[in-house]
């Protein structure tokens, strides 16, 4: 048994650690500037350094300084490895009797089934990036896969400017809307086989655990509707935005889904999340 376990169980098991802890694994493999964390958590700077002192202790988190910003992420070995010791040890090498029967246990040498897939694109307003992301995949999939997007926050209607970039890239817009993701969260909803988010402040959010076993992963980029300046500099922020999202979604329909485990498969998107030039680290 790993030394650190008990200490990362205990670290774990006050809510607001939990809480920064599972921020930072919604938005892993980002590292995210402690003035944000602290701002998704509604706490004060010197609450939110005790609380990632406490995480970085245990080994569960680690530390970056940017210029005058302090960024943190999870360490991933650290946290799969204390998991792992809870499946194997604590549920004595049988993850299926730790869980719901209704919601068996991720196996990481048990490739997904070849079949269509339902993929849900969430941003908190549902106005452009993840409309772009729907949009972009619906057209790129073939039969492989079903396009789905939501807000978190959805606006009352999409943004003009993506209106006008997916009609001059030749995209249907005729049936897209702003959607709440209470939509996909029902018993009537579809079985979502992968979920991303497209931008931080939904990433940041809470969220309901997704039924069955979805695989999800953090695309993160900038907000092209926060761009400033002339309708042509508008514009431009929101076609690279859709040249972004088209290289990501390029890369994720040329996976090889059926053959890859869940483990590997996990990999890949996340990999594919950090591809982009675009993205700043900020």
């Amino acid at each position: 048994m790993e030394t650190l376990i008990p200490t990362r169980l205990s670290t774990l098991g006050h809510p607001q650690r939990l809480a920064v802890f599972r921020l930072l694994m919604r938005r892993f493999p980002d590292r995210v500037p402690a003035t944000e964390l602290a701002q998704a958590l509604g706490l004060k700077p010197n609450t939110l350094s005790t609380y990632v002192s406490a995480l970085m202790q245990a080994g569960l988190v680690s530390q970056e300084r940017v210029g005058t910003s302090l960024r943190y992420a999870i360490d991933m070995d650290a946290a799969g490895r204390t998991i792992d010791y809870l499946l194997r040890d604590c549920c004595r090498g049988r993850p299926e009797i730790c869980t719901q029967n209704t919601h068996p246990a991720p196996k990481g040498d048990n490739p997904m089934t070849d079949h269509k897939y339902n993929v849900l694109f969430i941003c908190t307003g549902n106005s452009a990036r993840s409309i772009f992301a729907e949009s972009i995949l619906r057209d790129l999939s073939g039969d492989r896969f079903v396009a789905y997007s939501a807000g978190t926050k959805p606006r009352l209607e999409l943004n003009p400017f993506a209106l006008e970039v997916l009609k001059q890239k030749g995209h249907d817009v005729s049936a897209l809307r702003a959607k709440n993701i209470s939509e996909f969260q029902g018993p009537d909803a579809p079985p979502l086989d992968f979920v991303f988010t497209v931008c931080d402040q939904a990433a940041n959010e809470e969220c309901p655990a997704w039924q069955g076993q979805t695989i999800s992963a953090h695309w993160g980029m900038p907000d092209p509707v926060k761009v400033m300046g002339t309708d042509a500099e508008k514009s431009l922020a929101f076609h690279q935005t859709y040249g972004a999202l088209r290289n990501r979604m390029t890369g994720f329909t040329a996976l090889p889904i059926a053959s890859l485990d869940r483990i590997s498969l996990q990999k890949a998107v996340d990999e594919i999340g950090q591809s982009n030039e675009e993205r700043t680290s900020a």
